[in-house]
């Protein structure tokens, strides 16, 4: 079964293992989490729980939200996200999710919204490499031919060329949590993860291969 939390992340530090090695790590606040709702195959079609996170303003909600919230016993939350597959009978309406529910050595999938870049050229955004940068060659960063072959007429789709980059969700599988700590509610994964600091991030459980 799946087990998952919402949370933010930190930034990124270093961690040294018993063995004395350096092992990168990003922080990332797991939590707390509210079950907003449960939802079963009978009702709904499929299981899940609804987690909400982080507090919101009620003057900022709409009244519908704020009754969602109302029913769970809690305030109106910035962030709600499902998490499909999981044991319904180990969660309960209003129950509070944190850190603690990974163990040091879990493996999970971290799902988070990669950095915006804006509009990048093709030799920036694909590796391209670029023309001759001699005086006489007048052809320096282009981007050359963007047909298939000369009777094509045509751009083919998926044409590697400049365009917008970034700004998708992205998720890295099988990242170790490295540790655990309960008094500040945040977890120490090995690794980078997509996302600025302070963005939304989503884990859950991995199923190591």
């Amino acid at each position: 079964m799946t087990k998952g939390i919402l949370g933010k992340k930190l930034g990124m530090t270093q961690w040294f293992t018993e063995d004395g090695n350096v092992v990168p790590v990003t922080v990332i606040q797991a939590g707390p989490c509210v079950v907003l709702q449960k939802k079963d195959t009978e009702n709904d079609g499929y299981t899940a729980i609804q987690l909400g996170f982080d507090e919101k303003k009620e003057k900022n909600t709409t009244k519908a939200l704020i009754g969602h919230a109302k029913k769970a016993e809690t305030t109106p939350k910035r962030y709600m996200k499902e998490f499909r597959d999981v044991d319904l009978a180990a969660y309960e309406v209003g129950q509070v999710v944190s850190a603690d529910l990974f163990a040091e050595g879990d493996y999970v999938d971290v799902t988070g919204t990669s950095k915006g870049r804006g509009t990048l050229g093709a030799i920036q955004r694909w590796n391209m490499s670029r023309g001759p940068m001699s005086h006489g060659s007048k052809y320096h960063r282009g981007q050359g031919s963007l047909s298939i072959h000369r009777d094509a007429n045509r751009v083919p789709k998926g044409k590697k060329m400049s365009g917008r980059t970034g700004n998708e969700i992205v998720t890295l599988q099988n990242l170790q949590v490295v540790k655990v700590d309960m008094e500040r509610n945040v977890l120490l994964v090995k690794g980078s993860i997509p996302g600025p600091k302070n963005s939304l991030v989503k884990i859950k459980s991995a199923i190591k291969k």
